[in-house]
């Protein structure tokens, strides 16, 4: 957001957030870090309180989300000091931070890479909206987050940051032509077709090993959303062999980890966004978390995680089958800092990777 570059349709990169948080168009918390500012995205933090609710809701054009919780909100949960949210239930969390957004300005939410891995379904949600993941231009309020927890139980305390949130001006999206364009200056992937996007298929074969995925075991322990590198994962998953015929069987409502069969990279002058849900793909939904910031992947390829999650029937998931859509942007400046480089990103060069909160194999 320096001078030159206020009118330039793009992706907000980290001196951009620097300066909305300067002046505050973001409002953080006193003890806010470099730590929450990402090369395009800004990691967001839990508050003090959460209320556990009846169901999911959106506000709606004329409410605010107190509003809706005198009517919904179960109980009230304080978490300075730590609290579990329970598998299968939905709690709405107040964040630390605040909008103030110029009309120029519109932003979206989703939730942490590591927050998708373990299976945490979480949702920007706004005063007065009528959409998840979606700030309008010109909002002004406090920013709420919806957690529901879908096959392990965690543990969350003010502070704990499980979603991000990315600022925009304009539509900086690329279409088709022009992201051949920049596919044919700089490789995007080593594979993969353009359509609504790079296209992306799974790898079920044993290039990657004796593994080629992960099924989330149930009724497993306590996740720590705090703890890097803490758990044994051979308690929380059942690891899935490269299947002879090529394919195997996703089971409704199982939760899987797998890989692309791409390796790709977003480069430096771009951000990336995995399309979440895409009806035309198959029968699942495949990535919960969806920012790719720019540098992803760059001089080393990495392949992108599929968090997968099947829907109401079994459904057939062939290797080479595609299973996501990666939509880039433009940036609204020229990056100075970038994934990976010195920052301690954790899926840098990742090939199939559990969460950070997994010991490595």
């Amino acid at each position: 957001m320096t001078n030159s570059n206020e009118d330039r349709p793009g992706v907000l990169t980290a001196e951009d957030l620097r300066t909305a948080i300067e002046r505050n168009i973001l409002r953080m918390p006193r003890e806010v870090g470099d730590r929450q500012i990402q090369p395009a995205s800004l990691d967001l933090t839990l508050g003090r309180r959460a209320w556990r609710v009846r169901a999911a809701f959106l506000p709606g054009q004329t409410r605010n989300v107190s509003d809706r919780l005198g009517e919904l909100a179960l109980h009230e949960l304080d978490l300075s000091q730590g609290a579990v949210l329970e598998k299968g239930c939905v709690y709405v969390v107040e964040l630390r931070e605040r909008l103030d957004l110029p009309v120029s300005l519109h932003a979206t939410g989703n939730p942490k890479s590591s927050t998708g891995r373990i299976d945490v379904f979480v949702r920007l949600v706004t005063d007065r909206g009528t959409a998840y993941e979606r700030v309008p231009a010109g909002y002004q309020g406090p920013l709420y987050a919806e957690v529901s927890p879908r096959t392990f139980s965690v543990l969350v305390r003010e502070g704990s940051s499980l979603n991000q949130l990315r600022l925009r001006r304009g539509n900086p999206a690329l279409d088709d032509a022009e992201l051949e364009r920049f596919h044919a200056q700089t490789p995007l992937s080593d594979g993969g077709e353009i359509g609504g996007g790079l296209r992306l298929s799974v790898d079920l074969s044993s290039q990657l090993g004796d593994v080629v995925g992960y099924r989330a075991r149930r009724h497993s322990g306590l996740i720590d959303v705090d703890a890097v590198g803490a758990l044994d994962p051979s308690k929380y998953w059942e690891p899935i062999g490269a299947p002879e015929d090529g394919f195997i069987v996703l089971d409704p409502d199982e939760f899987y980890i797998l890989a692309s069969r791409e390796q790709l990279c977003v480069p430096t002058h771009l951000a990336a966004e995995m399309v979440a849900i895409d009806t035309e793909l198959g029968a699942f939904r495949a990535h919960y978390a969806g920012f790719f910031d720019p540098g992803f992947g760059v001089g080393q390829g990495s392949r992108a995680v599929l968090e997968v999650r099947g829907f109401d029937a079994p459904f057939v998931l062939d290797h080479g089958q595609v299973a996501a859509r990666l939509v880039y942007e433009r940036l609204s400046s020229e990056p100075r800092q970038v994934y990976g480089s010195g920052l301690g990103s954790n899926y840098q060069g990742q090939g199939l990777r559990l969460s950070k909160h997994f010991r490595r194999p």
